[in-house]
């Protein structure tokens, strides 16, 4: 037998896009300054659809409570609605780094809760990460908690929809110098407990610009400027999917919502106008078969 070693090949893909988006490339990509993409999606389609745009991460967002399960607010929905929606997001998923938010009440009793939470989204639902609101004293604790389990943690700060009744509704954060201040250092002791990346939400753009200048690590804006390291949008915003416009950031790239409403509408007047289903829409049945039916439906009993 030889004693020499087998060589194996390595087949890379000549477009590495296609491979499954990892911390170190992501990390890669924000050191040579590449926009990071980001989107949420709560199911199999809108997975499908970030997939073939290629994004580099996909958030199920507690905004699920709202787009797809009819909340007013993502307060009420419960870890196993989120739970449902993102093991749909992970089957319609190969390559984009899968994030899953911590609904609320799920991780701020302790940090025993947290990590259970985080696990069970790692767990049954394949997420490469988790996400959790704010970055005061319980906040920083918890995120610290799941990544010592060895979970890796995105942050969130500034406008924190979870808490957005605390904060004086859905309103940018962080206007004035003091508040500033406290969310660069809430954004610092994220990093410094081992978050891999910071969401901005709804502040200044001198206020991200602050934040993205004292840390190491990925920032993802919305309503945060230019700046940030990359952008998130709502996967039902930017697709038009919902009523009104949304955010100020919010920048709509179709009207689906438009177009759905047509569509069903079209469908309802032909259906009412016995125009569908019309000749092309109907299944045949072989000549011989239906002499036969007709046949053994004669001989039926009479009905009563």
């Amino acid at each position: 037998m030889s004693s020499h070693p087998t060589t194996k090949t390595i087949t890379i893909p000549s477009d590495a896009s296609t491979l499954p988006m990892t911390l170190p490339r992501l990390m890669d990509q924000y050191r040579r300054g590449e926009k990071l993409v980001m989107v949420t999606a709560y199911d199999y389609p809108s997975a499908r659809a970030a997939e073939a745009a290629g994004v580099d991460l996909v958030l199920v967002g507690d905004s699920g409570a709202m787009t797809v399960l009819g909340y007013d607010s993502t307060v009420p929905v419960s870890l196993d609605e989120l739970m449902t929606l993102a093991k749909a997001v992970r089957r319609g998923l190969r390559s984009p780094f899968l994030v899953c938010d911590l609904p609320f009440g799920s991780y701020e009793v302790s940090d025993q809760q947290a990590v259970e939470t985080a696990m069970r989204f790692a767990k049954e639902a394949g997420a490469d990460a988790v996400k959790l609101e704010g970055c005061g004293e319980m906040a920083v604790a918890r995120a610290k908690a799941i990544v010592q389990a060895g979970i890796p943690v995105m942050g969130h700060v500034g406008l924190t929809p979870q808490t957005a009744t605390a904060l004086g509704g859905y309103r940018a954060q962080a206007k004035d110098a003091g508040a500033a201040l406290t969310l660069v250092a809430g954004a610092e002791a994220l990093e410094a407990v081992g978050c891999f990346s910071v969401v901005l939400e709804a502040i200044p753009s001198v206020v991200a610009e602050a934040v993205v200048e004292r840390l190491d690590i990925p920032t993802i804006g919305i309503g945060a400027g230019p700046s940030t390291s990359g952008q998130v949008l709502v996967f039902h915003d930017l697709l038009g999917i919902r009523e009104g416009r949304g955010g100020k950031f919010v920048q709509r790239y179709a009207d689906l919502q438009d177009a759905m409403d047509a569509g069903v509408r079209a469908y309802a007047t032909d259906v009412r106008a016995k125009a569908y289903p019309g000749p092309e829409h109907e299944y045949a049945m072989d000549a011989h078969e239906v002499a036969v039916l007709q046949s053994a439906l004669a001989e039926l009993p009479a009905k009563l």
